[in-house]
C-alpha cells in the first residue's frame, strides 16, 4: 500500500473530526438561542400604602322620608341610602315617589345640573340634584357610601367621574360552591362561563330553575356593582347565542346548535338586559376563533388574514346585537384559548388564531364595521401572551403601533392590564398604556390570583391610585378601568371564595371597592378607602377600624416579601424564548415549584443577594405576625359580625403559616443552588439545616389546611419531588466520581482493550477476558452513567436512552450479515464510552443536580458540553461507517447500514412517543425529571406552553421510518455485489 494512503486517512479523520465539532458548536449555538436566559432590572411601581388615621365618627344625617322618581335604579338607591341610614341606628326613612318636602326628607332633583355628564350629581342639604337618572342614582349611592363609613357628605360640589367607563367581571355568578371540587384542587379548567350549569343535553336545551337561580345571582351582582359606582359589566359568551341564519351552511338543517342557540337567548337574554335596566352597558365577552365543529368545518382552515373568513363572524355578531339589542358591545381576546377554557357539555371551543397584525386588523375592520353600525363598540384585549407575531403587543410599545398604529375608530376600545405582564407584583407600569391614540381602558384584578385568590389580606389601593394617576398623566385617551372581582386563575384550585356567595369575599372587596372610588376620583386618599371599607364591613369603633386599616397598610409588603424572591422579582427576564413571571418559584398560583430549569434560573439571576433573599421571607413572616397581633389587639364586642372577626383572624393565622412555610422552603432551595454553584461546606450545612426545617413546617401546613376548602393548603408535589432528587445530589456525584475512576482505571491497567476500543477493525487477537472487557465495560458505564444522571429516578429517561442505544447496535447487528460483529461492537461502545465519560466530568462536581444547574444556567459550560458531546454522537455514524468500510464493505452498504439503524433507532421510540401523545410522554418524562415546572402539564400543557408542535414525533416517526427504508434498500442493493471481508491490516 502507498504511503500516501496513511495521510490521506489522517486528513480525512481531521476532516471529519472538524466536521462534528462544527456540527456540534451548531448545535450548541442554536440551543443558548433557544434558552436564551438574560435579565435586566425593571422600574417597578413603587407602592407607598398609609394607614388613615383614628378618627372620630360624623353622625348620620336624620332623614324620615326619601323621596325618588318611580325608576328601578333610583328605588334601589334610594334604598341604600335607607339601610345605610338604619345601619347607623337612625330609623329607616320612608322612600315614596311624590310628597312635600320639609326638614327631614331628602329628595331627587333631575335636570338641575345642565351642562353636565350624564353621571354628575350633587349633594345639597336636603337633595340630590343630578342632570340624569344616571347622575341621581350616582348620588344616591355616593350619600349612601359616605354615611356607612361615617363621614361628612360632601354638600354643594358637583361631582362628574374622571373615568367614564368602569367596568366590572360577572363575578361568581353561575359558579357553584362545590365542597368536593374545591377540596381535590386539582381542576386547573380556565372557563369563566356563568350559565353552564343551566344546559341540557336536549330540546328544551336549558334548565329554567337553573335559569332563574343565576338571574338572582345576577341581579344581586349588578346592583353591588352599582352601588360601588361601576356603569358596565362583561358577561361571558357569544357564539352560544348565535345561529348563523345569515349564511347558509354553517348549521345543517336540524343542527342542534340552532335549537341551543334560540333558547339560550329566550332563556338568558332578560336575565343580561337586567343589568341595562340598572344603567350598566352590557358586552360579551369571547375569545377569537371562537369555533364549534361545523362552524371550523365550514371555515375550511381559512387564514385569519382573509376577510372571507371575518364575513362569517361579522352575520354572528350581527345576529346577537340584533337578537339582544340591550348590549352594548363585543370584547375580544386572541392571545389564549383552547380546551383549558372549554366547559364541560358544551362543544365550543376556542382556537389562537389571530396571531399577525394583519389578521388582528382584519378582525377588528369587520367587527367594527359591524358595530359601528348599530352604535355598538367593540373592546380588543392587548393580551397576547407570546403568540406568533403579535406576542408582545401587550407589553411593547413598538408593536401595539405595529399591529394598531392608524387603526382609528370611535367605537374601538383597547384594553390592557396595568402591568406589563400579567397581575404580577414587582412589575412595572404597562408602557403600552402611555401610548396609542384609541380609546383606552386599564385592567384590575381584585381577587389576586397568583398572591393566594383573595384568602390573603391584599390591599391595592396605593397601588391603583399610582397606576390611574400615571396613565392619565401619560396618555389623555384613557377613559376607563375594568375591574376582576372573581376572573383570573382556574375556578377550583384555590379557596373557595366566590364573590357576595361563599368563602371571606369581603377581603377582596375592598379592591373592588377601592377601584370603582378611585375610577371616579383618583385622588382619594387609599388609606381613608381603606378605613371606609373596613368601617362598613367590620366595625363601627374607631379603634378597631384604624387596627384593620394598620394591618392592611402591611399586607402589600408581606405578600410582595412573602410570595417573591425580591433579587429575582425585580428583573425582567427572558428564558426559552418567553418571559417567565417574576414569582417563578411558586409556578402559577398555589404551586410550589421544585424543577431545575426555574430554580437554577433564579440562583443565577440572584445568587449576589441569596441573603437578602432570605431575609425578605423570614421578614414577610414578621409582617404577617404583627398584621396578626394589631387584629388580635382589637376588641371582639366592637365587631359588627363576630364571625367575620373569627374569620380575619383565621386568615391571619393561614397567612403567619404559609408564609413562614415559604420561608422554609426558599431558604433550602437557595442554598441548594448555592452549593451547586460554589460547592461552599458552608451552604451544604445550612441546606440540610433549612431541609429539615421545611420537612417540620411543610407538615405542620398540610395538616392544619390540608382539605380546607377556604383555607387551602399550597401543593407541595413539585417541591418534594425538586427535594428528593436534590437530597442525593451528592450521593450522586461520589457514584459518578467512583464510576468515572473505574472507567480510567480499566482503560490504563488494560492496554489492549484500550487499543481495541480506540482502533476495532485493527484491534488483535485478545483473550476472553479483554473480549469481554471491551464489550462490558461500555455497556455497564452507559447504564449506570444514566441512572446517576437521573437519580436512579427516572426509568422514562432511562428507557429512552438505553433503547436508542440498543435499537442502534441491534439494527446494525441484523445488517453486518455474516462479518464478525466485534469490530461494530467495540466502535459503537467505544463512542458510547466516551461520551460517557464527558457526562460523567459533568456529573463529578455536584451530581445531576451540578449538570442541570450548568446547562440551565452556565452558557459556557454548557456550550462546551453540548458542542463536544453532540460532536461524539455524530462521530458515531462516521466511525461506524469507517468500520465498515475497513471490514471490506461497499460505501453504498455501509452508508445503508448507517441509515437505516439510525432511522430504526429513531422511529421505535418516535412510535412509542406517538402512540403516548407527545404532552403525556413530556408530562411522564418531566414528572420523573422535574427540569421543567410540574404545573405546566397540569395547567396548559408543557407542549403548548413551549411552543413545541404536537406533530413532532409523527415528524420524527416518519424520518426515520423513512432513513431506515432508504437504508435498508442501499444495503440489500449492494450485498449482490460487495466483495468479502478486506483481512485487517498488520
Amino acid at each position: 500500500m502507498s504511503l500516501a494512503s496513511p495521510r490521506r486517512r489522517a486528513f480525512s479523520l481531521l476532516i471529519a473530526g472538524l466536521v462534528v465539532l462544527a456540527l456540534g458548536a451548531g448545535v450548541a449555538y442554536g440551543i443558548n438561542g433557544a434558552l436564551g436566559l438574560s435579565f435586566t432590572p425593571v422600574a417597578a411601581a413603587e407602592e407607598h400604602p398609609v394607614a388613615a388615621p383614628e378618627r372620630a365618627d360624623v353622625p348620620a344625617p336624620d332623614i324620615a322620608r326619601i323621596v325618588v322618581p318611580d325608576e328601578p335604579r333610583l328605588a334601589k338607591a334610594a334604598a341604600a341610602v335607607a339601610d345605610a341610614l338604619a345601619g347607623r341606628g337612625r330609623s329607616r326613612p320612608e322612600i315614596v315617589h311624590a310628597g312635600a318636602k320639609d326638614g327631614r326628607t331628602l329628595s331627587v332633583d333631575i335636570g338641575a345640573l345642565s351642562g353636565h355628564k350624564a353621571e354628575a350629581y350633587r349633594i345639597t342639604g336636603d337633595a340630590v340634584e343630578a342632570a340624569d337618572v344616571a347622575g341621581a342614582a350616582a348620588g344616591l349611592y355616593a350619600y349612601a357610601d359616605r354615611v356607612g363609613s361615617a363621614r361628612a357628605l360632601p354638600v354643594g360640589e358637583v361631582v362628574e367621574p374622571r373615568l367614564g367607563l368602569r367596568l366590572t367581571d360577572a363575578g361568581s355568578v353561575g359558579r357553584e360552591p362545590d365542597e368536593a371540587a374545591y377540596r381535590a384542587g386539582t381542576d386547573y379548567s380556565l372557563n369563566t362561563d356563568v350559565v353552564g350549569r343551566a344546559l341540557l343535553p336536549g330540546a328544551p336545551w336549558v334548565d329554567q330553575a337553573a335559569v332563574d337561580r343565576i338571574a338572582g345571582e345576577f341581579r344581586q351582582f349588578v346592583d353591588h356593582s352599582v352601588a360601588e359606582g361601576y356603569n358596565g359589566i362583561v358577561v361571558p359568551g357569544f357564539l352560544e347565542y348565535v345561529t348563523f341564519a345569515q349564511v347558509p351552511g354553517v348549521y345543517p338543517a336540524g343542527d342542534p346548535h340552532v335549537a341551543r342557540a334560540r333558547a339560550m337567548v329566550e332563556a338568558f337574554g332578560p336575565v343580561f338586559a337586567y343589568a341595562h335596566t340598572m344603567g350598566l352597558k352590557v358586552f360579551f365577552l369571547t375569545d377569537m376563533l371562537a369555533v364549534s365543529p361545523p362552524l371550523e368545518k365550514f371555515l375550511g382552515g381559512r387564514s385569519a388574514e382573509d376577510p372571507a373568513l371575518w364575513t362569517v363572524y361579522q352575520a354572528g355578531l350581527a345576529e346577537l346585537f340584533d337578537s339582544m339589542p340591550f348590549a352594548d358591545g363585543l370584547m375580544i381576546r386572541i392571545g389564549e384559548g383552547g380546551d383549558v377554557y372549554k366547559q364541560a357539555g358544551w362543544d365550543y371551543s376556542s382556537k389562537i388564531a389571530v396571531t399577525t397584525p394583519a389578521a388582528v386588523r382584519a378582525m377588528l375592520t369587520a367587527f367594527l364595521q359591524t358595530a359601528g353600525e348599530r352604535g355598538k363598540d367593540v373592546i380588543f384585549r392587548t393580551w397576547t401572551v407570546g403568540v406568533g407575531a403579535v406576542g408582545d403587543l401587550h407589553t411593547n410599545p413598538d408593536s401595539y403601533g405595529a399591529v394598531l398604529g392608524g387603526l382609528h375608530d370611535p367605537h374601538l376600545v383597547v384594553s390592557t392590564k396595568y402591568s406589563a405582564g400579567d397581575f404580577y407584583s414587582h412589575l412595572p407600569l404597562n408602557p403600552t398604556l402611555d401610548v396609542g391614540d384609541q380609546r383606552r381602558i386599564v385592567e384590575f384584578q381584585a381577587r389576586r390570583e397568583f398572591e393566594g385568590f383573595g384568602a390573603l389580606p391584599n390591599d391595592l389601593g396605593s397601588l391603583e391610585q399610582l397606576a390611574l394617576q400615571h396613565f392619565l398623566a401619560a396618555n389623555p385617551h384613557v377613559e376607563g378601568v375594568w375591574n376582576w372581582t372573581q376572573d383570573g386563575g382556574p375556578l377550583h384550585a384555590g379557596p373557595m371564595s366566590l364573590y357576595l356567595k361563599a368563602g371571606f369575599w369581603p377581603l377582596y372587596d375592598l379592591n373592588t371597592y377601592a377601584t370603582g372610588r378611585l375610577a371616579w376620583d383618583p385622588e382619594t386618599d387609599p388609606g381613608q378607602i381603606t378605613a371606609d371599607w373596613a368601617r362598613r364591613t367590620f366595625s363601627a369603633d374607631p379603634k378597631t377600624v384604624a387596627a384593620i386599616g394598620q394591618a392592611m397598610a402591611l399586607s402589600r409588603d408581606a405578600v410582595t416579601q412573602g410570595l417573591y424572591l425580591g433579587p429575582y422579582a425585580a428583573d425582567s427576564v427572558k428564558a426559552l424564548g418567553l418571559e417567565p413571571p417574576p414569582m417563578m418559584w411558586i409556578f402559577e398560583w398555589d404551586i410550589v415549584t421544585g424543577d431545575s430549569a426555574a430554580l437554577d434560573s433564579i440562583h443565577a439571576i440572584a445568587k449576589d443577594h441569596v441573603d437578602e433573599a432570605i431575609a425578605e421571607g423570614e421578614n414577610a413572616v414578621a409582617l404577617a405576625r404583627r398584621m396578626q397581633a394589631a387584629v388580635a389587639a382589637t376588641d371582639p364586642a366592637t365587631w359588627r359580625d363576630p364571625g367575620l372577626r373569627e374569620r380575619f383572624a383565621g386568615t391571619l393565622a393561614y397567612e403567619v403559616n404559609l408564609l413562614d412555610t415559604l420561608s422554609a422552603y426558599r431558604t433550602m432551595v437557595l442554598r441548594h443552588e448555592q452549593w451547586l454553584d460554589t460547592g461552599s461546606a458552608a451552604a451544604l450545612r445550612a441546606w440540610h439545616d433549612a431541609e429539615a426545617r421545611y420537612r417540620v413546617a411543610r407538615d405542620a401546613h398540610v395538616r392544619a389546611y390540608g382539605g380546607d376548602v377556604d383555607l387551602p393548603a399550597y401543593n407541595f408535589t413539585a417541591a418534594d419531588l425538586g427535594m428528593v432528587r436534590a437530597d442525593r445530589d451528592p450521593a450522586m456525584a461520589w457514584l459518578a466520581r467512583v464510576l468515572l475512576g473505574l472507567i480510567l482505571i480499566v482503560l490504563a491497567l488494560r492496554p489492549r482493550v484500550r487499543r481495541a476500543l480506540l482502533r476495532p477493525s485493527r484491534a488483535p487477537r485478545l483473550g476472553r477476558l479483554d473480549r469481554f472487557t471491551v464489550l462490558a465495560l461500555p455497556a455497564f458505564a452507559l447504564v449506570a452513567s444514566r441512572g446517576i444522571l437521573t437519580w436512579f429516578a427516572a426509568p422514562a429517561h432511562v428507557i429512552i436512552t438505553l433503547g436508542g442505544w440498543a435499537l442502534f447496535v441491534l439494527f446494525a447487528r441484523l445488517l453486518l450479515g455474516r462479518r464478525d460483529p466485534f469490530p461494530l461492537y467495540a466502535t459503537i461502545g467505544a463512542i458510547a464510552l466516551a461520551r460517557t465519560i464527558v457526562l460523567l466530568v459533568a456529573l463529578v462536581g455536584h451530581g445531576p443536580g451540578g449538570y442541570w444547574y450548568a446547562f440551565w444556567a452556565e452558557p459556557g459550560r454548557r456550550s462546551l458540553y453540548i458542542t463536544v458531546s453532540f460532536a461524539l454522537f455524530a462521530a458515531l455514524f462516521v466511525a461506524v461507517y469507517r468500520v465498515l468500510r475497513a471490514q471490506g464493505a461497499l460505501r453504498r452498504r455501509s452508508a445503508g447500514v448507517v441509515l437505516a439503524a439510525g432511522g430504526g433507532a429513531l422511529a421505535v421510540p418516535a412510535a412509542l412517543v406517538t402512540a403516548l401523545g407527545l404532552e403525556r410522554a413530556l408530562t411522564i418524562w418531566n414528572d420523573q425529571m422535574a427540569l421543567l415546572p410540574w404545573g405546566l402539564s397540569r395547567i396548559l400543557g408543557i407542549t403548548v406552553y413551549l411552543g413545541i408542535p404536537s406533530y413532532l414525533p409523527v415528524v420524527a416517526l416518519a424520518v426515520g421510518g423513512a432513513a431506515a427504508l432508504v437504508g435498508l434498500a442501499l444495503t440489500l442493493f449492494g450485498r449482490a455485489n460487495e466483495p468479502g471481508p478486506v483481512p485487517a491490516m498488520s
